[in-house]
């Protein structure tokens, strides 16, 4: 009788099983077992079961599980072709570094597995040939670095640009020389054959594992309802770490939108292939149109109010009577590019892709700008010196059920933070999973309950809506920090907070870093090498972040982190909420800041033998009775509310 797939788990996993006897340092972890299991039961399961519907998975595993190995090793052995899908680059490099190595020489030698980026990471054939032969590309590179580009192309085999660490991250020259989907020529491009990303795509369809991110998943998602794919050949099943993020990656690539750089970008590289391709009546009519454009959609971006930020299309053309007039001025000018263009079009293929990519864009713009679509809402960002127009999708549910869940096999959803208040009702409800879909929560390993402490405010100190918070807030951090002998990571819910803390903070005697004096991976290094410093960081630093040992010893949290309800998607999408008879405060809010706050918490224990201080600086965890739901979805850690309580502890583990 041969063996399940689920019952082969235990033969690796297990006591003594193959990670033991072959993976250094590995330990036995029972919640990794369970996990593998779980997703080898649900890839078995025929699909022939539920006709046009996925089985489904949710998993939330605690940190310190073990779940990339956890759905790796399940996945490979499965034999089907199986996309694993992350949020972040740095996961994707951990899976193909690390993991990957380790299951071809134990687990499975034959296996074909092939890590894809977005298409941003690769070089273009085309653009990098118009970029040599335009006389202005001085001005983005020197002749050095347009050498070494010369010479990596004349070895490489995937065009990435990871693989030239020599280029920094925001260099001119490499925006020049990558093209984004809406720049690609596709089958109209002269160097079609020879391009780096039709070479990956054949590699893809070769291969039984691919590994992506999810901007690039849901880019080709997003494509496939259109009946083409970006670069993802057919695949039986998905698993998505982080699934977290889902939701927020998804809205944006099954939105639509259009920008003022979208078109600079699009003129820049129409005089560049003018130069370089037409001549005499030809050139100068494309050129010139092309700078019209340019001169339209810079009185247009000047329409908006100076004002940073994301606001709601609707509420401004109701302000704004002449909208029609000034919309149909851009629309008209993008018809008579494209018009040119198309006579462009007879003196080879690759100005038949820029024709393509003028009419999407006025499809774009059209779309957007008429804000007829019920389902959608309308929004723009001001920026600086740009303007974006974007149309987003409210609710996702449909375009999943329709293009994800009922085209794949199996479809498996990971990350440390799926439920709020203990139920994954919140993940359930804006993912559009049904209400039977299988689910498994796997609790942390590490020990919260010995090795940490949670400390709150006492009653008294001012709520974070008091005029008095912040200078009470600072002067607490203080004394936190003081009590750590510094290795703190401050988190904070704003900049502006972070900003003001740091003229407080920076008295400290301790090094004291802070988000954007330095790149992120510079200012953790110091972080971990300097013991006793200490970080203040906003956003992306609220997870991702990992820090083993001594160096982060306690994690201080200025306030609950609710979102500013003015986002219009996030606005839209309440008031749907609430149409529907419910109630977006606990429904929608509550959960979403949940959600983050365990991320931010789960910065402190990133290894059994950490130990240290949750610190939230908040005192409505206790004072509002909603407080109680984030309680619940702490980790279990002893509270305590006066700071000699801190102290002590400190001085009892860090004598």
């Amino acid at each position: 009788m041969s063996t399940s797939l689920s019952e082969a788990m235990a033969d690796i996993f297990a006591k003594g099983g193959i990670l033991a006897q072959k993976l250094p340092g590995y330990e036995s972890r029972p919640s990794q077992l369970r996990m593998a299991q779980a997703i080898a039961t649900t890839l078995e399961l025929s699909a022939d079961e539920q006709p046009g519907q996925s089985e489904m998975l949710a998993v939330e595993a605690g940190t310190g599980t073990g779940k990339t190995l956890a759905y790796l090793v399940p996945a490979i052995l499965s034999g089907q072709k199986i996309v694993v899908s992350t949020n972040t680059l740095n996961l994707q490099d951990q899976i193909l570094t690390k993991e990957i190595p380790f299951i071809k020489k134990h687990l499975a030698p034959k296996l074909n597995v092939i890590c894809i980026k977005g298409r941003q990471n690769y070089l273009c054939l085309y653009r990098w040939q118009q970029f040599l032969a335009t006389p202005q590309r001085n001005i983005l590179a020197d002749d050095r670095d347009i050498q070494k580009v010369t010479a990596w192309l004349a070895e490489t085999e995937t065009g990435d640009r990871s693989e030239l660490s020599w280029l920094a991250d925001n260099a001119p020259l490499w925006q020049a020389i990558t093209a984004s989907a809406s720049q690609c020529l596709g089958g109209n491009c002269p160097d079609a054959s020879t391009c780096f990303i039709s070479q990956l795509r054949k590699k893809a369809g070769q291969a039984q594992l691919l590994v992506v991110n999810h901007h690039l998943f849901f880019s080709d998602l997003a494509l496939r309802r259109f009946g083409h794919a970006e670069v993802l050949p057919r695949y039986e099943s998905v698993i998505f770490d982080e699934a977290h993020h889902l939701e927020g990656v998804a809205t944006q690539y099954f939105g639509t939108s259009f920008s003022h750089y979208q078109v600079i970008d699009l003129v820049k590289d129409l005089e560049t292939a003018a130069q370089a391709d037409l001549a005499g009546r030809a050139k100068e009519g494309v050129v010139q149109t092309a700078r019209a454009l340019a001169h339209q959609v810079d009185l247009f971006t000047e329409l908006f109010p100076r004002e940073r930020g994301r606001f709601s299309l609707r509420q401004f053309l109701e302000r704004f009577p002449g909208w029609e007039e000034e919309r149909q001025h851009l629309a008209d000018q993008i018809k008579a590019l494209s018009n040119q263009l198309a006579k462009a079009a007879m003196n080879g293929e690759s100005w038949q892709g820029m024709q393509r990519r003028v009419e999407e864009m006025l499809a774009a713009f059209t779309t957007i700008t008429e804000a007829q679509n019920p389902s959608s809402v309308y929004w723009y960002e001001r920026r600086e010196k740009t303007v974006s127009l974007s149309a987003s999708p409210i609710d996702i549910a449909n375009e999943l059920q329709d293009f994800l869940y009922e085209q794949t096999r199996n479809v498996i959803f990971t990350s440390a933070t799926l439920t709020t208040d203990d139920t994954f009702t919140y993940f359930f409800s804006r993912l559009g999973l049904p209400g039977d879909t299988q689910t498994l929560t796997l609790a942390t390993p590490f020990d919260y309950e010995k090795r940490t402490l949670l400390f709150v405010p006492d009653k008294g100190f001012p709520e974070p809506t008091a005029r008095e918070f912040p200078a009470a807030s600072q002067q607490l951090m203080q004394k936190l920090i003081l009590a750590a002998k510094g290795r703190t990571l401050v988190l904070f819910t704003s900049l502006n907070a972070m900003r003001a803390a740091h003229d407080v903070l920076r008295q400290l005697p301790f090094p004291v870093l802070m988000q954007g004096e330095a790149p992120k991976a510079r200012l953790l290094e110091q972080f971990r090498e300097q013991t006793h410093s200490v970080l203040l960081a906003v956003a992306s630093f609220w997870e991702g972040v990992d820090v083993v040992g001594e160096s982060l010893s306690c994690v201080i949290i200025d306030k609950l982190p609710f979102e500013v309800p003015s986002d219009p998607v996030i606005m839209a999408r309440m008031e749907r909420i609430k149409n529907e008879g419910g109630n977006p405060f606990f429904d929608f809010q509550i959960p979403r800041a949940i959600l983050t706050l365990r991320q931010g918490v789960g910065r402190l224990m990133r290894s059994s033998t950490d130990q240290g201080v949750l610190a939230i600086c908040d005192v409505r965890l206790f004072t509002k009775q909603y407080g109680r739901l984030f309680l619940k979805s702490l980790p279990q850690s002893p509270i305590c509310r006066d700071i000699l309580s801190v102290q002590i502890f400190f001085q009892e583990k860090n004598p």
